[in-house]
């Protein structure tokens, strides 16, 4: 069922995706029964400089930067490397949530999302060539999730013929501004 379209059936696979088919059925409640003016959107991965240690990428540049202080040895902890996720700089994010305010049609639902999923082993990779300090990799059981879905790749043609709006930020750029957000800030 990929690439994932706004009518895919919702199934959450953690509590943390139950919240959002929650606040996603919830909403379309409110403007059923209320016509409130909402949009609902679904935003996939999205990351970017600044955003917190537990999620992939900020993890990975912070334990690089570790490594390359010094500060641990050179050995990166990971999770299923396999996993494909399909992520979205913040930073286009944030314009992509503007354009569903100014353009969004209410009531109806919109995927954000890239439209492009990278195995978490490429982000790993992308970040490790930044790095000119030898790092190995070792699975850390404690990071694999007791649920895991193998890809999540979305749809975000409907958006964007809504509203003309493109991810512009390419993933290399998003991964370097984290690593370099960790250098200077950790």
């Amino acid at each position: 069922e990929v690439p994932i379209k706004e009518t895919n059936p919702l199934r959450p696979l953690s509590p943390y995706g139950v919240s959002k088919v929650g606040q996603d059925l919830l909403s379309y409640q409110y403007f059923m029964s209320y016509k409130l003016n909402i949009v609902r959107t679904r935003g996939f991965n999205h990351t970017g400089p600044r955003r917190g240690e537990v999620f992939v990428c900020s993890d990975f540049a912070k334990q690089i930067v570790s490594i390359e202080r010094g500060e641990k040895p050179p050995v990166i902890k990971v999770g299923n490397l396999e996993a494909k996720r399909d992520f979205t700089d913040v930073r286009d994010m944030v314009k992509a949530y503007w354009l569903a305010l100014e353009k969004g049609e209410p009531g109806e639902v919109y995927n954000i999302c890239y439209g492009k999923a990278y195995a978490i082993q490429e982000i790993l990779d992308i970040l490790l060539s930044f790095s000119k300090v030898k790092i190995t990799i070792e699975e850390d059981p404690a990071r694999l999730r007791p649920s895991d879905v193998p890809i999540l790749l979305g749809d975000n043609s409907k958006f964007v013929k809504q509203t003309g709006w493109q991810p512009t930020i390419p993933m290399e750029k998003t991964l370097e501004d984290i690593i370099n957000f960790w250098r200077e800030n950790s």
